[in-house]
């Protein structure tokens, strides 16, 4: 394990603006499994929990104490910098106060805030509405006040290019800067120029780009995405979007012939699964502790 605090990597990996790839979890499984996998960060997705935890869309359904305890099952099983998607702060700017203690405490690396009313919706919805940008920044700066570590990072994402069109949200972007935002997020550019244009008129910190597969941003090679100079390139629900199909074809074969065997190409082994969850560090510790 390095001696390095995860949040200090990361925010050397995005200070490079080579275009950090992230992966998404919306459980500690998930993100053992990215971690596994070799990725350097990894992101807990609201919109992700939502849709497992409750079975439910992403309209702000969850609450700070679903987020937290997420959050702190995750800080226990990887060692990787997390940054956790805390939608609007859970309120004003004495709520967004709150939460990143709360989320700091529980071992979060850094946190993404938004600017939607509440309640908020996925960025790729239609129907979105926006706060007025001075109380956005004001929220932002009380982030940046109520961290405890200068390496926790603060992500200011704004919405307001679906609502306020595509200057307006880099206006905001500015905005969430000079307030103190360490990334800022531009949600939703609908084309490849408008992509081209954010780090281009953002050079005063790093910039996120935010790939929804299906969504409304097109989708560019990693490659793409380190020579136009972003930080950060998130593919926040990736997991869960390919989770949910392997569940499909799983049991649909499941369903379809009465039986569903290892060697099926369709399911992890027995002993992958075992792997993924370090039952013999478990089984090493009740040997250990056995009296």
């Amino acid at each position: 394990m390095s001696s390095i605090r995860p949040g200090t990597v990361l925010q050397q990996k995005v200070q490079a603006r080579r275009g950090l790839m992230v992966a998404g979890a919306s459980n500690a499984l998930a993100a053992r499994l990215i971690q596994q996998l070799g990725f350097e960060a990894v992101y807990l997705t609201g919109a992700g929990i939502t849709n497992t935890f409750y079975g439910m869309p992403d309209l702000s359904f969850i609450s700070l104490t679903d987020l937290a305890q997420h959050t702190a099952a995750t800080r226990d099983v990887v060692e990787l910098p997390i940054i956790v998607d805390a939608d609007t702060g859970f309120g004003n700017a004495l709520n967004v106060r709150h939460t990143v203690r709360t989320l700091e405490r529980a071992g979060a690396n850094a946190i993404q805030l938004e600017d939607q009313v509440m309640p908020k919706k996925c960025g790729h919805f239609n129907g979105k509405a926006v706060i007025h940008a001075a109380e956005a920044a004001s929220k932002i700066k009380a982030a940046v006040d109520a961290r405890m570590n200068e390496d926790f990072l603060i992500i200011a994402r704004t919405d307001a290019r679906a609502v306020e069109g595509f200057e307006a949200a880099l206006e905001r972007a500015a905005l969430f800067a000079e307030n103190g935002a360490d990334i800022t997020f531009v949600e939703a550019p609908e084309s490849v120029a408008e992509l081209r244009r954010i780090p281009q008129a953002l050079l005063m910190v790093p910039q996120l780009a935010n790939v929804v597969i299906g969504g409304k941003t097109p989708t560019l090679d990693a490659a793409e995405f380190a020579t136009l100079g972003f930080g950060l390139v998130l593919y926040a629900n990736a997991a869960l979007q390919g989770s949910v199909y392997g569940m499909t074809v799983a049991l649909e074969r499941l369903r379809n012939t009465g039986r569903l065997d290892e060697d099926s190409g369709l399911v992890a082994s027995f002993a992958q699964r075992q792997q993924l969850v370090q039952k013999d560090l478990f089984d090493d510790l009740n040997q250990r502790y056995s009296v």
